[in-house]
């Protein structure tokens, strides 16, 4: 028969076997959410981007490059064709392209790729849509049937240039500064990602 004692004794080492074991297994209940939040927790709706002046404009670019390809797209007949289609590929171009930048600045997914230079990369975009809207609309506004259609997306042409032109004027000011919006949000986000999970890691030793 063995004593309470050796009976305590038996069960202290088992519970301390079982901690142990537990703490060096890998498959820890609580890493996997502890991941999930890292992998999702930057991905959100961005109000304060889509109330900036930058997210206003890229909204009103979005929609006018919209309405001009939906007007261009009305034309049944047209000879010559030159104007029309060049027209046509850039307002959806323009519109495609935008509204891609648009999707991932409003919900943060250029947090995930921290390495790519955004503000450069939405320069170049406004830039080559003022550029290429001016000369679509020059062109339609002058190889043109008069028809309402043709006459409406030339106007939404010109008003989207003008908006693109103050997006790059404003993106310009923003990139000589050096003061990158998404990539002072990206470094900062991107530092407390760091420094939260060097604390968890801290704090729990079984996990490092």
């Amino acid at each position: 028969m063995r004593t309470g004692a050796e009976a305590e004794g038996l069960d202290g080492e088992a519970s301390n076997a079982s901690m142990i074991s537990g703490a060096s297994s890998p498959y820890q209940p609580t890493t996997e959410p502890v991941q999930a939040r890292s992998l999702l927790g930057g991905i959100r709706c961005d109000l304060e981007y889509l109330r900036s002046y930058l997210g206003i404009l890229k909204v009103v670019e979005v929609v006018l490059a919209l309405l001009g390809f939906i007007c261009i797209e009305t034309i049944m007949l047209c000879s010559p064709c030159g104007g029309v289609y060049f027209f046509e590929f850039v307002s959806c171009s323009a519109f495609v392209v935008t509204g891609v930048l648009l999707f991932i600045f409003s919900l943060n997914l250029h947090i995930k790729v921290p390495h790519v230079n955004w503000s450069l990369t939405d320069l170049v975009n406004t830039g080559a849509c003022t550029l290429f809207f001016f000369l679509a609309s020059l062109v339609l506004a002058c190889i043109n049937h008069g028809t309402s259609a043709e006459i409406a997306a030339v106007v939404f042409g010109f008003l989207v240039t003008c908006v693109y032109g103050l997006n790059s004027f404003l993106a310009v000011r923003k990139w000589r500064r050096g003061d990158s919006g998404q990539g002072v949000t990206t470094s900062s986000e991107y530092t407390r990602a760091r420094t939260a999970s060097r604390g968890e890691v801290e704090a729990r030793p079984e996990l490092a």
